[in-house]
């Protein structure tokens, strides 16, 4: 393996005078790149691009219009040639060696006392990437850990606390998870998994995710079953205030989206009468996503323009009891004999088509599909449970799972909003 006499490290720019020879394309990267770190910069160059007059007409840097003096780099703490005119980069880099001064040599990157990495900022990190002095190499790792550390591949996490040893108020940010697999939680959702000292779990969701959390990251579990909530909603309001007022970062974790019937709001507004920044990343919710997984659209043309979404049968009696409006039950299995029992005496026909779904997305994902009179005697028979999305309504003809009966001439994509006729609807259960 080879050894490069390289010793990485950063300097600290803020206020001190710095150097820039040439007026071209580089040159105006570098000026504005040193304008970034808080550095006092003078380009001297007998022409400049647009760009650099207009940093000179601002007052924010100086622009000697004139060639290049050996005095130049009398004072200078760091010197950045780019005149495009090796001699002239040459003599510049020779100048700085000889007073000791740190000289990025543009036309030589081999005789140059210090290269320039390729860098990237995320939140307040910065990366700076050397590759050999290949710079398109170096671009190209830059922006690969980049996109790691803002997609959660790579941890965020602060570990240093301030210098004072001051605590400071932390924040919360409420995660929806997605319906469990570790693909379908956002990118903004995973970055910010990433940066937490505390993860606030529910029972579904990306649970995978937290086996990748490191090893100092506590996690809480608060997860909830249905009829059995060991943590209640206001001992859990209280741990995500009580941790963030401790100066951490905490996450709650849910499964779905935390605005779907996820009690997001109740956490939001919690944390926001005590002082606490929250912030809210929505997730792919179970309600359209786990019927996805089994082929399933909540809405198709031709079969449904509208669907409700609710969590027990005492609502299905606000809902359109029609084929053509897609009901989805949540968290229903126990109630689904009366579920289908209350739609069918609303006027929902027995032979409207019903899926169930059973941990969508997950390897041991199962499909029972059925109608509204058959469902609860094949879900008891089959032991359907939880975590399962019931579907009701004609869409469920469009799964492949359906049986070949199910399908009909009703739903087409060349012939969309086709009237529906009687005889196409007859179904054997």
């Amino acid at each position: 393996m080879a050894i490069q006499d390289i010793y990485p490290t950063a300097l600290r720019l803020l206020g001190r005078p710095v150097l820039v020879v040439g007026g071209g394309p580089v040159a105006t990267r570098r000026a504005k790149g040193l304008l970034d770190a808080g550095a006092r910069v003078t380009v001297v160059a007998p022409v400049a691009s647009a760009g650099l007059e207009e940093l000179a007409d601002a007052g924010l840097l100086t622009w000697e219009q004139r060639p290049y003096r050996t005095s130049d780099v009398d004072g200078a703490w760091f010197v950045q040639t780019a005149t495009g005119d090796p001699a002239v980069d040459s003599r510049v880099s020779a100048d700085a060696e000889a007073q000791r001064v740190w000289c990025v040599n543009a036309s030589d990157h081999e005789a140059s006392a210090a290269w320039t990495p390729a860098v990237a900022v995320v939140d307040d990190v910065q990366i700076a990437v050397n590759a050999g002095g290949d710079p398109r190499r170096a671009m190209a790792l830059r922006d690969a850990v980049a996109t790691a550390l803002e997609t959660g591949d790579l941890p965020l996490r602060r570990r240093r606390i301030s210098k004072d040893g001051a605590t400071t108020t932390g924040s919360v940010a409420l995660v929806g998870g997605g319906p469990g697999d570790t693909g379908l939680i956002t990118v903004r959702g995973r970055r910010l998994l990433g940066q937490a000292d505390v993860v606030v779990a529910d029972r579904l969701g990306p649970r995978e995710l937290l086996n990748e959390l490191a090893p100092d990251v506590r996690v809480i579990e608060v997860g909830k079953t249905p009829g059995h909530h060991p943590v209640p909603q206001a001992e859990i309001n209280r741990i995500l205030v009580d941790e963030a007022l401790a100066g951490r970062r905490v996450v709650r974790l849910k499964g779905g989206d935390p605005y779907v019937l996820g009690r997001g709001g109740e956490e939001a507004e919690f944390c926001r009468q005590h002082g606490v920044e929250v912030e809210v990343v929505s997730g792919v919710t179970s309600a359209i996503s786990v019927p996805a997984a089994a082929g399933i659209p909540v809405t198709h043309r031709g079969l449904a323009k509208g669907f409700s979404v609710v969590t027990g049968h005492e609502e299905l009696s606000e809902v359109p009891a029609r084929a053509d409006h897609t009901i989805v039950l949540l968290m229903g299995v126990g109630q689904l004999r009366e579920s289908a029992a209350a739609l069918a005496g609303a006027g929902l026909p027995q032979d409207t088509p019903v899926g169930i779904v059973e941990n969508g997305y997950l390897p041991n994902q199962r499909v029972t599909i059925g109608t509204l009179g058959s469902i609860a005697d094949q879900a008891e028979a089959s032991g359907v449970a939880n975590p399962a999305v019931i579907v009701i309504g004609d869409v469920v003809r469009v799964s492949p799972f359906a049986p070949s009966h199910f399908k009909t001439a009703d739903y087409s994509t060349t012939t969309p909003n086709r009237p529906r006729t009687s005889n196409t609807r007859v179904l054997t259960p």
